[in-house]
């Protein structure tokens, strides 16, 4: 017997693809399936660097230090990191952005992607809201977001002047996977795994079929915050638009060349901040202990009664750390 988010699934394609046959709707068009992208809806924010459009917005007075939030991934995007808006108030510039193909920003071809690209997006951003040459730069990374804050500064460990890392998944391919293994390993007859075969009949995206790959992938989601899950998340959080062709290059790159984002991390000077969520079973004092000793200096900070999204669900916690310490740095 189907279970009822199956037969709702099913009745929703069923009646989308009726009505998109009555008006000559296509599910791959525009709009039709997920939400627009800012190349697609001139109504969006945006900016236009290093030559693609990304979704973003800002918070504060512009010549405040700048506070860059990088969201998890690689394909999610800002909006549940949104929380971190809090510290315009602090007297920070908050900085959001989704990264190239992730969220609402411009979509592009699948073998087009690269972590040197993605880099380069991000040395852009800083450039573009950046209004003076001595005006403090300061990195917010979660999870993938993390991983891509500890990647830039060991591309760049003079540029940067603050980081804080909120439980990056892995700044290894070695690590990534150890934490793969405690965290995201999926029962292939579980339900979440099940509805998405299921909704294969209906809706089967090719390469570089946006529209249909972001929304089979969004549909997925949910099993990540499934009854039981090992990194503490209580249910879902908001999103716009799953970037499935970014993750899945990035994926491909991973499984085929790796990565190591810790060789010149010694480099990097400033002091940086470690975040965990007491209730992540997958990740805990100890595996941030093996990345923070890849910094020169680093605190590790415990966030209580949360896990992996505790900046979505527990920002009042989170928040009091982090401006600690940017205000120690400013």
């Amino acid at each position: 017997m189907k279970s009822t988010v199956i037969y709702s699934l099913t009745l929703a394609v069923s009646l989308f693809l009726f009505l998109g046959c009555e008006q000559e709707n296509y599910i791959n068009d525009p709009g039709n399936l997920v939400p627009k992208t800012v190349d697609q809806d001139p109504t969006l924010p945006s900016i236009s660097v290093n030559g693609t459009q990304l979704h973003a917005e800002t918070f504060g007075n512009p010549n405040n230090p700048i506070v860059i939030f990088l969201h998890g991934g690689p394909g999610s995007d800002y909006r549940n990191g949104l929380n971190t808006k809090q510290l315009a108030d602090d007297g920070y510039y908050v900085v959001f952005y989704d990264q190239r193909g992730s969220g609402l920003s411009k979509r592009h071809d699948k073998k087009s992607y690269s972590i040197q690209l993605v880099l380069d997006d991000l040395t852009a951003v800083i450039k573009y809201y950046r209004t003076s040459p001595d005006q403090k730069i300061f990195l917010f990374g979660h999870s993938w977001g993390a991983m891509l804050a500890a990647a830039y500064v060991n591309s760049y460990p003079d540029r940067i002047d603050g980081v804080i890392l909120a439980e990056p998944g892995g700044l290894t391919k070695k690590l990534l996977d150890d934490y793969g293994e405690m965290s995201r390993k999926m029962d292939l007859f579980s339900e979440a795994t099940n509805n998405l075969f299921y909704l294969d009949q209906f809706l089967s995206g090719k390469e570089n079929q946006h529209e249909i790959l972001d929304y089979k992938f969004g549909i997925s989601t949910s099993f990540s915050y499934a009854k039981g899950n090992k990194e503490g998340i209580p249910g879902p959080s908001p999103f716009w638009r799953i970037g499935t062709t970014v993750l899945e290059s990035f994926s491909d790159i991973y499984e085929n060349d790796g990565f190591d984002f810790t060789r010149n991390l010694k480099q990097y000077q400033p002091p940086v901040l470690f975040l965990y969520g007491e209730l992540n079973q997958s990740y805990g004092f100890g595996f941030a202990q093996k990345e923070a000793a890849f910094f020169n200096t680093a605190t590790i900070s415990e966030v209580k009664d949360t896990g992996h999204e505790m900046i979505y669900f527990k920002w009042d916690k989170v928040h009091p750390l982090v401006l600690n310490y940017l205000n120690a740095l400013n």
